[in-house]
């Protein structure tokens, strides 16, 4: 394939621009009949220090509806890339919350958009921002992200797109606070993220995706998936070619092993990386973890062979789920995941197929019932204490009462309280004591006092 050529000047020589009109790929969702025009047929000769300017893009993208922004536009848009409208950064570059207003753009309605403006000492360059605009700017599906504009001045290079407020699957499923995500939120995340790799592999000239992972899926506001990040895409093999040979380039993790060890790219390449999002849906881990245990850096290899054993599928599910999925949906998603991360690429589903499989586990009715818990708004919690207090303080109060009866009782002898100025004689304690005796013992006791008062 044709390489593509750095800078952005004015070609001195006529640029064989083709003259096909693009079409609204959105008509024909699955790709058959839309007739896309080729990353390669928007360079020059390799080795020429000719390029695309910027109008030669827009010439060449006639019907693609892209707008052409100046760098004053998108410092007021983003307030001169403030730090407060910072949203991430990744091998592209810095990307910046924006907004546009009715009056900036001729038919472009108000809205919020995502910035990302070209690091010119990172990862990637111009051949990836190329790549972006010409593929974009040509493909509309639903599960793909929308590339509104571009900027092209002097040296910066900055792409505009539809803001997508739930950010990057990976901010999501790796959080270390709040709720984690949903069973139900992740399926349809895989489904529209299989629905978008699908469409590229489905086209009348096939997109190989080739950098496909969590952090490249955003999210909508109803969780819809959206692709982002084509720099490294690339056609796919046409006609009697089985593969396309290229360098290694992508993410650690990802990647398919074939591909690591020949460089040949083909649509199951990206099929084995989807394999390795679907695991890190399952299990909540990321595909490389090194503050891990060594034998679990690796996700697929300490995933997959526990993937086909039910009893050992409970033990990699994500654990903060807490129990709340489809078991009869995870086992389908795990047998999905170890057919996509098959050590050999024929064995792999395509991804029209795995579109089918995600397809019929949406609604699964297995899913286990939560306690019903019901949260009292703090103002009705409050009036129901302010009435229940001088009751509570009343019921105290007998309970404490009560309790020291009780205690008095067990821990102290009362004794009858002597009358005040009573003396008690000689004879009046033996007359209370002779009225408490028996008659034998009243016999008894007289005679014993008439012996003493003889004796006296």
């Amino acid at each position: 394939m044709k390489s593509f050529l750095f800078g952005c000047f004015k070609s001195q020589l006529p640029l064989k621009t083709p003259k096909k009109k693009i079409r609204d790929s959105t008509k024909n969702s699955g790709g058959s009949g839309f007739q896309r025009l080729s990353l390669s047929e928007f360079s020059s000769t390799p080795g020429s220090p000719l390029s695309l300017s910027a109008n030669d893009i827009s010439n060449s993208l006639l019907g693609s509806n892209l707008h052409i922004f100046t760098l004053q536009e998108l410092q007021k848009i983003t307030n001169n890339f403030s730090s407060s409208n910072f949203l991430g950064e990744g091998g592209f570059g810095a990307v910046h919350k924006g907004f546009i207003d009715d009056k900036m753009k001729p038919g472009l309605k108000a809205q919020p958009i995502a910035v990302k403006r070209l690091d010119l000492e990172g990862l990637q360059g111009h051949r990836e921002w190329l790549a972006e605009v010409i593929l974009l700017g040509q493909l509309r599906h639903p599960n793909l992200v929308k590339l509104i504009g571009y900027c092209c001045e002097d040296e910066h290079r900055v792409l505009v797109y539809e803001y997508m407020p739930r950010g990057s699957l990976e901010n999501h499923l790796f959080r270390k606070y709040g709720a984690a995500l949903p069973w139900g939120a992740r399926m349809k995340i895989a489904l529209g993220a299989a629905k978008g790799l699908a469409f590229l592999h489905d086209s009348e000239k096939p997109v190989i995706y080739r950098d496909f992972k969590t952090s490249n899926i955003l999210l909508d506001a109803d969780y819809t998936t959206k692709l982002s990040d084509f720099g490294l895409a690339k056609d796919g093999p046409e006609g009697d070619e089985t593969h396309v040979s290229t360098r290694v380039m992508g993410t650690h993790g990802y990647a398919a092993p074939e591909y690591v060890m020949t460089g040949h790219l083909t649509a199951m390449s990206d099929v084995y990386s989807f394999g390795v999002v679907l695991l890190e849906i399952l299990t909540g881990r990321r595909a490389v973890d090194k503050s891990r245990g060594p034998r679990e850096h690796n996700l697929v290899e300490w995933a997959r062979p526990q993937l086909n054993n039910p009893r050992k599928l409970d033990y990699i599910i994500d654990p903060r789920l807490d129990g709340q999925y489809s078991s009869k949906g995870a086992q389908k998603i795990a047998a999905l995941a170890y057919q996509c991360l098959s050590h050999h690429p024929k064995p792999r589903p395509s991804m029209s197929n795995v579109v089918k499989i995600l397809e019929s586990l949406q609604n699964f009715n297995d899913m286990p019932i939560a306690p019903f818990v019901y949260i009292v708004p703090v103002e009705t919690v409050k009036k129901e204490l302010e009435k229940k207090e001088p009751e509570q303080k009343k019921e105290n109060k007998d309970e404490n009462r009560q309790t020291q009866r009780q205690n008095g009782q067990r821990h102290r002898i009362r004794t009858p309280r002597a009358k005040t100025g009573t003396v008690y004689t000689e004879s009046n304690v033996r007359t209370h004591l002779k009225s408490r005796l028996s008659p034998d013992q009243k016999e008894n006791q007289n005679k014993e006092n008439q012996i003493k008062d003889e004796s006296i």
